[in-house]
């Protein structure tokens, strides 16, 4: 399929650009960028540094991708990006290369990015999650998969957010936030993404064995170590073995969960009848 670059377009000779792409108005494409068959670049747009991206990606008007990383210790080195297929970057995205060589920041497949949200240098993004307006991951942050991150929340550097993780609108976190879970607040979370693990085909059966280990990790007394080694004991199925090496693998800490509402009736919204 032929190519189609708008004529105010800036393409650099050595770019590469595959099958089918398009390229739209004072859009620039610098350098060392590589554009798989069918991606599109809308009007504005910016992909720029050592840059690799998949085939049929969208990248809508304004969006920065590949820029340097925001880090005084960058000192210039051709760092890398890496992106998959199938992913949109909506107005004013912004997604950074990384801070040094021996690691890139990555993006996988199948990524809904909507307009002005941020992901950081050394990132690592897996497939079909959802960043809403205004959401920002500061550098270093791991995103598994199917996660979705509502509009102007906010994750520090270092952070894990676990597969089929939901955060609600503002909430903000420092400390790792586990599969299946709901944030609310300041690293507080409310219970598991019920309406997620519905939709991802997890059995009633499934889900009420997640909520029961979320019950007996997050809202039983005792220490966290002494919780986990307990599960195991309890708990065998993939999803649940997953959620507790989560929690076992973690440097940062949990997020903590908010139990009960003012008034002292349990939180329903999020982790309703499985």
């Amino acid at each position: 399929m032929p190519l189609h670059i708008h004529p105010t377009a800036v393409v650099a000779a050595t770019a590469v650009l595959g099958d089918g792409c398009s390229v739209g108005p004072h859009a620039v494409i610098d350098a060392e960028v590589v554009l798989g068959p069918g991606c599109v670049v809308g009007p504005g747009a910016h992909v720029t540094g050592h840059t690799v991206l998949g085939a049929r990606n969208r990248i809508h008007a304004g969006a920065v991708i590949g820029d340097a990383p925001q880090d005084f210790k960058y000192a210039g080195q051709p760092t890398r990006l890496r992106i998959g297929d199938d992913n949109v970057f909506r107005e004013h995205v912004t997604v950074h290369r990384s801070n040094r060589l021996d690691e890139d920041t990555v993006v996988g497949s199948g990524n809904f990015l909507m307009a002005g949200s941020h992901v950081g240098h050394n990132c690592h993004i897996g497939d079909h999650n959802i960043l809403a307006n205004g959401a920002l991951l500061a550098g270093h942050v791991t995103l598994a998969d199917r996660a979705f991150i509502s509009g102007n929340c906010l994750v520090h550097q270092f952070c894990r957010i676990g597969r089929l993780a939901m955060m609600q609108g503002g909430s903000a976190i420092s400390k790792d936030l586990p599969p299946f879970a709901v944030a609310r607040g300041d690293n507080g979370m409310c219970g598991l993404n019920v309406v997620g693990l519905r939709r991802a085909g997890f059995g009633s059966a499934e889900r009420l064995a997640l909520r029961r280990l979320y019950h007996h990790l997050f809202r039983s007394p005792g220490r966290r170590r002494e919780l986990v080694e307990s599960a195991r004991a309890l708990f065998d199925s993939p999803a649940c073995l997953a959620l507790i090496g989560f929690v076992e693998a973690s440097r940062r800490g949990i997020c903590t969960d908010t139990g009960r509402v003012a008034g002292g009736a349990e939180t329903t919204e999020a982790d309703g009848p499985a």
